[in-house]
């Protein structure tokens, strides 16, 4: 199974001077736990992901005031939509994250995350399990 069959292909965008609380209230009402932020000045794509947000708010700061320019991850690993979920799932154990921005020909096509990947390997077990009638 390949990065193609588990992402998500409808990716919330937000723009990098998005407030951490206008980031967080779209992030809950599409229930996704990151946000892919592109900057078109500099054609840069980023991530905000719940973790981001969580460290700001920790950190005292204030989601009003900080943006997500500030706060979006800079070194941002991408996958590819022909990489194998388990290289998508041993690049995210070894960078320690849980979404990857997938990718093609530098246009970003999607979001994969670790419970997507889940899913798509729960089903295939459930497939394989199943007995024939």
């Amino acid at each position: 199974m390949y990065v193609r069959d588990a992402m998500s292909t409808v990716v919330l965008t937000i723009g990098p001077a998005h407030t951490l609380r206008q980031a967080a209230r779209l992030m809950s009402a599409r229930r996704v736990g990151a946000a892919v932020v592109l900057d078109g000045d500099t054609s840069g794509i980023g991530i905000l992901t719940e973790r981001d947000i969580l460290n700001s708010l920790g950190a005292g700061e204030n989601p009003d005031r900080e943006i997500a320019q500030a706060h979006t991850t800079s070194d941002v690993v991408f996958a590819a939509p022909d990489w194998t979920l388990d290289e998508a799932a041993e690049t995210m154990v070894h960078g320690g994250f849980r979404h990857l921005i997938v990718l093609d020909d530098r246009e970003p096509l999607g979001i994969v995350s670790v419970r997507d990947i889940l899913h798509c390997w729960s089903r295939a077990t459930a497939r394989t399990d199943a007995v024939p009638a």
